[in-house]
């Protein structure tokens, strides 16, 4: 497994990859500095969203988790940016309408935030509700997108 450490706005994030496919995104600096073309994307194209010039992500992405997980992280990448849906929402769209509780932890299981939105995820009364990063982090990419909550 290869990984490098690149700067943003929110401090260093940790980048991990195998196969040439990020694996994981980090709120942190955890060492490494490999140097694959892969990381150069990555830290372009996420300089490029912390700037507001991009709005989706298009990288090479395996985050490996169960089948319900991946299904959840698949519909996270259908939210555009600049919306939040709810968790129950959520559910519904991952045909789990009264699964929002194990939406919801799939969704704080997913280790690729940023580049898999998780972060547009609120609770139904408009509120933050939680973020595995840190409610801070969450509010910084919500409002970074422009997204409002209570």
């Amino acid at each position: 497994m290869e990984q490098t450490v690149i700067q943003s706005p929110m401090g260093p994030l940790t980048l991990f990859a195998e196969n040439n496919r990020l694996t994981a995104l980090v709120f942190g600096d955890f060492g490494g500095y490999d140097h694959l073309p892969l990381f150069e994307m990555a830290r372009r194209q996420l300089e490029e969203y912390f700037a507001g010039v991009r709005q989706n992500f298009d990288l090479p992405l395996d985050p490996g988790g169960t089948d319900f997980q991946r299904r959840v992280w698949r519909a996270l990448l259908d939210i555009p940016y600049g919306k939040a849906i709810s968790y129950k929402e959520l559910a519904r769209r991952v045909d789990r309408p009264k699964g929002f509780q194990a939406v919801g932890q799939a969704n704080g299981k997913n280790p690729l935030p940023i580049l898999i939105p998780c972060h547009r995820v609120i609770a139904a009364d408009g509120s933050l509700g939680g973020y595995s990063a840190g409610l801070d982090r969450k509010g910084f990419l919500l409002e970074l997108e422009g997204i409002s909550y209570k």
